[in-house]
């Protein structure tokens, strides 16, 4: 989905240094509009915490309602030197890529695509959808894979396990014995966490990861705190276990990594190493250039880049 980050943020894994305290900090979402009546809340990045890991961007989309012809309409828009991780789970959603690929992605699936030197995509909801919910990351890619080909994959099936009264389903890297498929670059975790009847959970965590916690749905404690839905909770590194709690009903979403030692530009829909890397991407797909490559399957205009919030030369 394209981002609207009308504002530049420069800024790596230790803009706000990890270490062992025991509290956890509370980010309050801001909403964004992603069009068709669909409102995001947007977590990451903000003044308060620019990265967990290497999840980079984290919108909640959603749960929305429209009619039908409605939804999400994203045109063609670039990106560079990240993955794009799409976790569905309410409606359907139709992906086309410059490389060629047309993939609807449904509940309990995700989509991962390498963005790498640069591609471009579209995306929007089927003529007779009328519900969205879903959650989109970007992933920023380490220095020594930033330029890789671009590449995209989909995961129709996670592994999925029952345990205290909770349905964990993995969605990127290790946890429990378990090894999600999706390929990825730095060490992380994504996974999601349901209760109908409610469940107090300690889960083991990496000690070396940072992590943070978003209720999707309902209400999560974490060391005896309350967070809200769209309330996310941070976890500097330290940890090697947690103890939490869900409501009845509750879903959230767990992500973490080993904070990130690469400074990365963002801007748009574009990670960068520095400006100039950036000015340069954004002066590749304004000027057409193959670099990104044209999407087929979309009736309707590319997406037009805001100006660059810096002088160029």
């Amino acid at each position: 989905m394209s981002k609207d980050l009308h504002s530049e943020t420069s800024f790596s894994g230790h803009a706000n240094p990890g270490g062992t305290v025991r509290d956890a900090q509370r980010l309050a979402a801001r909403t964004a509009e992603i069009g068709g009546g669909i409102s995001v809340a947007r977590l990451l990045p903000t003044r308060q915490r620019r990265m967990i890991g290497a999840w980079c961007f984290l919108d909640h989309a959603g749960p929305a309602t429209f009619a039908p012809g409605g939804g999400l309409r994203v045109g063609p828009h670039p990106h560079t030197c990240l993955q794009t991780f799409t976790w569905m789970l309410e409606g359907e959603i139709l992906h086309h890529d410059s490389l060629g690929n047309e993939q609807m992605i449904r509940p309990g699936q995700v989509n991962l695509m390498t963005a790498g030197h640069g591609i471009a995509h579209t995306e929007e909801s089927p003529a007779k959808e009328t519900r969205a919910h879903a959650a989109q990351l970007w992933i920023a890619l380490p220095a020594d894979s930033t330029d890789i080909a671009p590449a995209f994959d989909h995961y129709p099936e996670l592994p999925r396990w029952q345990e205290n009264g909770c349905q964990f389903t993995l969605l990127a890297g290790v946890h429990g014995g378990h090894t999600a498929p999706a390929k990825i670059y730095s060490p992380l975790i994504g996974m999601d966490l349901f209760s109908t009847q409610g469940a107090a959970l300690t889960l083991p965590l990496d000690h070396t990861f940072e992590y943070g916690i978003l209720p999707l749905e309902g209400i999560t404690e974490v060391e005896g705190v309350s967070f809200a839905a769209d309330e996310l909770a941070y976890l500097a590194s330290g940890y090697s276990a947690l103890p939490i709690k869900l409501a009845a009903g509750t879903r959230a979403l767990l992500i973490g990594g080993q904070p990130f030692e690469d400074p990365i530009t963002l801007w748009w829909n574009f990670v960068g190493r520095d400006k100039t890397y950036i000015a340069q991407a954004q002066r590749d797909w304004e000027s057409n250039s193959p670099r990104f490559g044209d999407v087929k399957g979309f009736a309707g205009p590319r997406l037009v880049a805001p100006n660059l919030p810096w002088a160029t030369t």
